[in-house]
């Protein structure tokens, strides 16, 4: 049946107007923050953050359960064949808790860390990414997270016992014409005589949301004062509700056995207690909700780079060719030792995020966002090597494999579940923009006094004075260090790379610098520059991270940590440089005159499958 859509025009301005208002402001210690700003300080990171005892032996018991079951229970070639996971399985994954890992153990949940709550994941993703996915989705971006940040006394002690025990849940924000653009938004709550609400509106790609039980949904509420766009706020709905309906199920080109889809509310009565936070604050609450789902899908990417590095591990010493293993060949060495190398910083980057989050206190948004960058676009060229590298093989399903009696190696499956990851929680695109905003943040503040229209001349040329004298102490900073001379012996033989780390940093805050006063305000359609910004400063936290992996890894007398952190830090470096070289020396100005000419439908003359002269068509 056709979808009926309403769409809710907006400028530019009303866009920005309303992302700006969602921005959280927070003031917690970031290294990500101090890594743009110049300042690379690793030595807060080198001691974990404390352990609970209790919850490790806990979290033992749990994981040693749940990789069993998840063994003997989740098949993801099946699943995916299928297209869709048994109630039984999500049933006995209820049972051992794995719909409650965070959720406060006050509530029926199991009370557990980050750390374990990912690993959690990995073990039942490492057998199908979409059985994972319903995990994540539930908790990480569905109704728990959201609750335990803002819900009252009364809606958790009324909902996170439900979901605990398995009742699935669902986020609902993406609509068809609302995609990283809220302000676009057509979902409507109306304030009824009596307080509930009524709630009109249709979402898009609603993960879980076909099966789910509980769903947070966010809409638009009036306008208490009168003045600016309408403010979006969170409800709680429950669907079975009247007015609540799945209008079609979605499929994918992975993650076949997902449960995603299209969701109607038509006038629903939504009591008043259901209104999740405060009014008006939805996106925020949403965009917090999104920046803890960015932690959990690295577990997935990460869990998909090691299964690819060991197959391609098993096909490269026993697949013969030309007298020697296929692995001993330089054209497939090349891509195995980049392989090893990617998959242990995209490790690397999830233990350190995930220590950071339970270490709490502090201000990780940009951390979560880079990683999700870095481990989405990384993971994907992990994978997109092990089909290479297994040729016909890789191509071919698991299942077809097994039918031919050979090992049913997951390859092409592990490909078409991974793309979703560099769209999922934020695109890339989206990603870096969000990265550069925060990343500029300061230097924007640091003007503010200039644009203060409630400021004298005086006050301004006073401000503008004092302006000019920090940005030279700062900008002499970023070019000579610090008074001090950091000693990075802690990171033994590749201290090397955390002096590079250190010199670039200091170098990326001049470059940041340098790209808002050449293009001021017109920084913001600089994609292309602020994309080699961004991707500058995710591979120096990369590197980062990777460092000390390696002496994580050396304390677990596991070998070839540090040998693997070189070979990754040694292909950072090089990307770092080219980006460096190309800020501003690039082909971005063409390339955008090629994009509006092939809008312009000038070169589609391309498009036609054979030329128009050869089917005896004159040109118009």
């Amino acid at each position: 049946m056709p979808i009926a859509v309403r769409t809710v025009s907006a400028t530019a301005e009303e866009a920005r107007s309303v992302a700006e208002h969602a921005r959280e402001r927070k003031s917690g210690k970031s290294f990500a923050r101090d890594l743009f700003d110049g300042r690379f300080d690793p030595s807060w990171l080198r001691e974990d953050p404390p352990t609970d005892p209790k919850e490790r032996q806990r979290a033992r018991v749990f994981l040693a359960k749940l990789g069993a079951f998840a063994a003997e229970h989740v098949d993801g070639d099946r699943f995916d064949r299928e297209g869709s996971v048994p109630q039984a399985v999500l049933d006995g994954l209820a049972e051992l808790g794995a719909f409650g890992i965070k959720i406060p153990r006050r509530y029926g949940g199991l009370g557990l860390s980050q750390v374990s709550y990912v690993r959690a994941l990995a073990l039942v993703a490492a057998r199908c990414q979409a059985t994972s996915a319903y995990l994540s989705a539930h908790q990480s971006i569905g109704a728990p997270a959201p609750l335990v940040a803002f819900g009252t006394d009364e809606q958790k002690e009324r909902y996170l016992p439900r979901l605990a025990a398995g009742a699935l849940s669902a986020f609902a924000l993406t609509e068809t014409e609302v995609g990283s653009d809220p302000a676009r938004m057509g979902s409507t709550a109306t304030p009824r005589d009596d307080g509930d609400w009524t709630l009109n509106g249709e979402k898009l790609w609603a993960t879980n949301g076909p099966r789910a039980e509980i769903v947070v949904v966010m809409a638009r509420t009036p306008q208490r004062d009168g003045l600016g766009p309408r403010p979006i706020s969170a409800f709680i709905v429950e669907t079975d509700w009247p007015g609540v309906e799945v209008v079609r199920e979605c499929e994918f080109m992975g993650l076949r056995a997902l449960s995603n889809g299209v969701l109607r509310f038509t006038d629903v009565r939504v009591p008043r207690d259901n209104l999740l936070w405060e009014e008006g604050k939805g996106l925020k609450l949403a965009l917090t909700t999104l920046n803890t789902g960015r932690l959990s899908l690295i577990g997935s990417c990460a869990t998909a780079a090691k299964a690819a590095v060991a197959m391609c591990r098993e096909w490269g010493s026993e697949r013969v060719q030309w007298g020697k293993p296929v692995g001993e060949h330089e054209a497939v060495a090349g891509k195995l030792a980049r392989m090893a190398a990617d998959a242990f910083a995209i490790e690397a980057v999830l233990e350190l995020t995930s220590r950071l989050a339970d270490a709490g206190g502090y201000d990780i948004r940009i951390e979560a966002a880079m990683a999700k960058l870095f481990a989405s676009e990384t993971g994907w060229k992990v994978v997109d090597d092990a089909v290479q590298v297994r040729g016909g093989r890789g191509y071919e399903t698991a299942w077809s494999l097994a039918e031919r009696g050979e090992t049913a190696h997951p390859a092409e499956r592990m490909l078409r579940d991974m793309r979703i990851n560099r769209i999922f929680e934020g695109s890339s695109e989206i990603m870096r923009l969000f990265i550069a905003r925060e990343a500029t943040d300061p230097h924007l503040r640091a003007t503010e006094p200039l644009l203060d229209p409630g400021r004298t001349a005086g006050a301004k040329a006073l401000a503008g004075v004092g302006l000019a004298l920090g940005y030279l102490r700062w900008y002499l900073a970023r070019w000579f260090g610090w008074p001090w001379w950091p000693s990075y012996r802690w990171f033994g033989p590749l201290r090397k790379h955390a002096a590079y780390v250190s010199t670039s940093s200091r170098r990326l805050a001049r470059a940041t610098l340098h790209a808002m006063v050449r293009y001021r305000s017109s920084l913001e359609l600089r994609q292309e520059t602020l994309r080699r910004i961004v991707d500058n400063g995710t591979d120096l936290m990369a590197m980062t991270a990777a460092l000390f992996h390696a002496h994580r890894v050396r304390g677990r007398g596991e070998p070839g940590g540090e040998a693997l952190a070189d070979a990754f830090c040694r292909a950072a470096r090089r990307r770092i440089a080219a980006r460096f070289r190309s800020l501003f020396d690039n082909d971005d100005a063409h390339r955008r005159q090629i994009a509006r000419r092939t809008m312009a439908g000038e070169f589609e003359w391309l498009e036609r499958i054979v030329p128009a002269s050869d089917l005896g068509q004159t040109k118009k």
